[in-house]
């Protein structure tokens, strides 16, 4: 059985090893001419006793050895009594054990499924069948084959078995129906096949080039995509141009059927800046509230707290404090208005004055809550405060409806139980995020947001914190004073000057952040490589997984994060006999490894050290791996005082954690952070991306590779430009009219 070659297998199965309901990925022993296989592959519902057919290659697994890897199956469904008898004995069928299996058989011989499937009726004539029980196996039955013959139509369309289960979970019995009279049905969020790949199953089909439907899924495709670049929105002119040539089809036939879908409220429209904007409801929707909501809370603000200046001077008196000018400023208008956006950079004081508003908001009786919108950057809160924070997921309290989309608890009908929300990170938080936020604050409810507005913004779509500051409606104080205590760090300092577009001071040796020059690629990585496992931990007493992080600005190319997580590892976790391992798709983990969550799992259950336990692991969560099966199928992941358990499907969302990218870094401190500096694109090369990375170091910050780079870095101030509409909103004090055309 050679390796890699395509083949054709026929079996039944004879046990199901391991099955993930969510996705379909199974692990089967198959009965193979009475030799024992092991398959694994997705797919729809599967019982032991089936009779498939799989398409696939022979792999060879570290531990488990030869597998039948399959990427297409179909049942073969049982067509003799003798047949049909064995696989009804098999629990296959809901309600049906050995006894009425014989019984059924024994009526209907070679005919008994189909009876099972289309005659309910003549079951009830069995002895033990109800007319109510023959109709609950009819059911099940169509439901079970029914499955099966639409996954096997599906998979001429080259759809995968995880497709085909979420079509039918979306579409049932007509799923295949669907599918016929509109292909594009399959671009649908629920499903998520590509409109590329929904665009070649319609061609295939004969369809039309200018087909309104393709249009339309087209558009959708177009604007959906920018929304990962951060677009809450896209310009319709601009969408129009792209679209044409994307779709081959003149400007004119795309301008028309974006129009009717702006009539039919399919897209929303918006005149800004005297240029229409496209947009999708939802996040038209969600910047429309959050300014709506935003004006409300100007209009009627919370009670003010009797006696907030003189609260203010007790609290210096007893705390021996004497708070600036600004930071006096933003501590009274948290007392009078409960609205106000908190900003500054490092050393500034953004810390202190929060907890003086915090405090003071204890003292007046108030329930408050904080919140950080990653689980880091909540721990890190709850150490400056003291008190405890949640992330923003977690604080709305987090669900999952019918179709597996995620959606919060707590909302306008269920609101939050405080007086005072503070929000820490707010640069981090998209515009779907605070609408959900905004709707679960109850009338009257103060909201503190704290951030840096010259950090990176939100990864989701929008630009909340810069597009609130930006308008001027919402009451913000932004620090600007460095105090006397920072002013000792050249890593504030620095920070400071790059912001403003000057270069930092790299000629010192005798501070907290330094510059190490390197030539070339080669060159800059030995000597990451040199730092993090050598010279950082003899002359700081660093922990080279716990205290040092590489950030850099990309993930490919030699200095990049891939390329670099695996040099750190052969260098600081090398492969042993004693320690386990599991490859992926990109690295293989092994036991020891410092590791990343890429992707929020509310699922992932965890125990802290004190036993507490509880469930979910964010995007951005850095870890440890203490323990792996040899199988690499289970695994315990220290992050911080929780050790969280994993299966072989959720470790697919778990990658190295020895370098990663400035933009996975928000919300996160290091002790020490080191950066690769070599030319490459402007998108990755900006000022911002650098204060970012700099403002992540506590303690230490070294910059390895060219000086023009890091002056390419500070001159170049070209901001992300995302369309959104937030500002404009506010501006206007609601959201607009919609537009009737393009």
């Amino acid at each position: 059985m050679s390796e890699g070659e395509l083949l054709e297998l026929k079996g039944s199965v004879e046990e199901i090893v391991y099955r993930n309901r969510q996705n379909g990925y199974s692990v089967l022993t198959l009965n193979c001419s009475k030799t024992e296989v092991t398959a694994v592959g997705i797919m729809a519902d599967v019982s032991v006793g089936d009779d498939l057919r799989l398409l696939g290659v022979w792999k060879q697994h570290p531990d488990y050895g030869q597998q039948f890897s399959f990427d297409y199956y179909e049942s073969i469904m049982p067509e003799t009594a003798e047949a049909i008898l064995n696989y009804l004995s098999t629990r296959a069928v809901k309600g049906i054990g050995r006894v009425m299996a014989s019984r059924l058989v024994q009526a209907f011989g070679d005919e008994t499924l189909e009876v099972m499937k289309n005659d309910p009726q003549r079951l009830s004539s069995v002895k033990g069948i109800s007319k109510d029980k023959a109709q609950e196996i009819s059911q099940e039955v169509r439901r079970i084959f029914g499955m099966k013959e639409i996954l096997v139509h599906l998979s001429k369309y080259h759809i995968s078995a995880l497709e085909s289960i979420r079509i039918w979970k979306q579409y049932g019995d007509s799923s295949l129906t669907m599918i016929q009279q509109d292909p594009y049905v399959l671009c649908a969020e629920e499903i998520g096949v590509p409109f590329e790949r929904a665009d070649a199953i319609a061609l295939s089909m004969e369809g039309a080039l200018d087909d309104k439907r393709r249009i339309q899924a087209g558009l959708f495709h177009i604007i959906g995509y920018n929304t990962h670049n951060g677009h809450t929105c896209l310009p319709a002119d601009r969408l129009v141009k792209v679209a044409a040539p994307y779709l081959h089809l003149p400007e004119e036939l795309i301008a028309r059927t974006a129009s009717d879908m702006i009539a039919q409220g399919i897209l929303m429209a918006c005149e800004l800046q005297g240029r229409t904007f496209l947009f999708l409801p939802s996040l038209y929707a969600g910047e429309s509230y959050i300014a709506e909501r935003l004006e409300l809370m100007r209009q009627f603000p919370s009670q003010a707290v009797i006696g907030g200046p003189a609260a203010l001077e007790r609290f210096e008196q007893q705390n021996k404090i004497e708070y600036a000018p600004l930071q006096r400023r933003a501590i009274l208008q948290a007392m009078e208005g409960g609205l106000l956006i908190l900003t500054g950079g490092p050393g500034t004081g953004k810390t202190t004055t929060l907890n003086a508003i915090l405090s003071l908001y204890r003292q007046s009786g108030l329930q408050v809550m904080l919140a950080a919108p990653t689980g880091r950057a909540a721990r890190r809160m709850t150490e400056l405060t003291g008190e405890e924070a949640k992330t923003i997921h977690r604080l709305l309290e987090v669900e999952w409806d019918q179709n597996n989309r995620l959606r919060f608890a707590r909302n306008e009908h269920h609101p939050l139980e405080c007086d005072a929300l503070i929000i820490d990170e707010m640069s981090m938080v998209d515009t779907l995020l605070f609408e959900s936020t905004l709707r679960a604050l109850p009338l009257g409810c103060r909201l503190i947001m704290v951030g840096d507005s010259d950090q990176l913004p939100s990864v989701g779509a929008g630009n909340v914190l810069g597009d609130m500051i930006a308008s001027g409606k919402i009451p913000t104080v932004q620090l600007t004073e460095i105090f006397r205590q920072s002013m000792q760090s050249l890593i504030i300092t620095n920070a400071h000057r790059i912001v403003h577009g000057e270069m930092p001071e790299i000629r010192r040796t005798d501070g907290d952040f330094f510059f190490l020059s390197g030539s070339g690629k080669e060159k800059i990585a030995q000597d990451i490589l040199s730092l993090c496992t050598q010279r950082l931990p003899k002359a700081y007493g660093l922990d080279p997984q716990n205290d040092i992080q590489v950030l850099c600005p990309g993930r490919k190319g030699d200095l990049g994060v891939i390329v670099l997580n695996q040099k750190l590892q052969a260098e600081l976790n090398p492969p042993a006999p004693e320690k386990a391992e599991r490859r992926m798709p990109v690295y293989t983990l092994r036991v020891g490894d410092k590791v990343m969550q890429t992707k929020n799992n509310y699922d992932i259950s965890w125990v802290k050290d004190d036993g507490t336990v509880g469930a979910g692991v964010f995007n951005g969560d850095i870890g440890r791996i203490e323990f792996m099966d040899k199988s690499g199928a289970k695994a315990r992941i220290r992050f911080d005082d929780r050790v969280a358990e994993y299966t072989a499907d959720t470790l697919l969302n778990v990658e190295l954690a020895y370098a990663s990218t400035v933009h996975k870094s928000q919300g996160n401190e290091f002790e020490a952070v080191v950066m690769p500096l070599f030319k490459g694109p402007a998108p990755l090369y900006y000022r911002n991306l650098l204060y970012t990375a700099v403002t992540r170091a506590k303690r230490l910050l070294i910059l390895v590779g060219q000086v023009s780079t890091l002056q390419t870095m500070v001159q170049n101030d070209r901001r992300t430009k995302r369309y959104t509409a937030l500002q404009d909103f506010l501006e206007r004090g609601e959201s607009c009219s919609i537009s009737d055309g393009t």
